[in-house]
């Protein structure tokens, strides 16, 4: 069996606000509220920036608190004015600041249905000291069946 074939997208940086909150022992496990400030999309394919002041990370930290289970969600503006809906969850290891996403995008313009019918993936790494997150975004192509 043939893997899937990863094309990239673009690359996308997060900044993370200094606003963080936990909410320990919750009855989903401990919450990590963190606010996102910015986020900027570039690529060849896809050009967009955060609009509105909605974007946050609802992480879930695991019980020996190594990992957390992300929740994103932001508006985005493309470059030629169409507005995007992304959500993604994924994991981000607080040892090695690693973070492996699944986002998925919405938009009703034609120009971008492309995103609606693709699963993404984006592979990261977070930089304590400028709080900014930084992934690379690949489209997730399915194997070619053989005859």
């Amino acid at each position: 069996m043939t893997p899937p074939e990863l094309v990239h997208i673009a690359m996308m940086q997060a900044r993370i606000g200094d606003d963080q909150f936990l909410i320990p022992n919750g009855p989903m496990g401990s919450r990590l509220i963190a606010e996102v400030i910015d986020v900027v999309i570039e690529g060849e394919r896809l050009n967009a920036r955060m609009v509105g002041k909605s974007c946050a990370d609802w992480a879930t930290v695991g019980p020996d608190g190594s990992y957390a289970a992300l929740d994103v969600r932001v508006t985005l503006k493309t470059d030629d004015d169409v507005i995007l809906y992304c959500e993604y969850g994924g994991r981000l290891d607080f040892a090695s600041s690693r973070a492996v996403t699944s986002p998925l995008f919405q938009c009703g313009d034609e120009k971008y249905d492309w995103l609606n019918r693709i699963q993404v993936i984006g592979d990261g790494i977070y930089d304590e000291s400028t709080q900014i997150l930084t992934y690379q975004l690949y489209e997730v192509r399915p194997m070619q069946a053989t005859a």
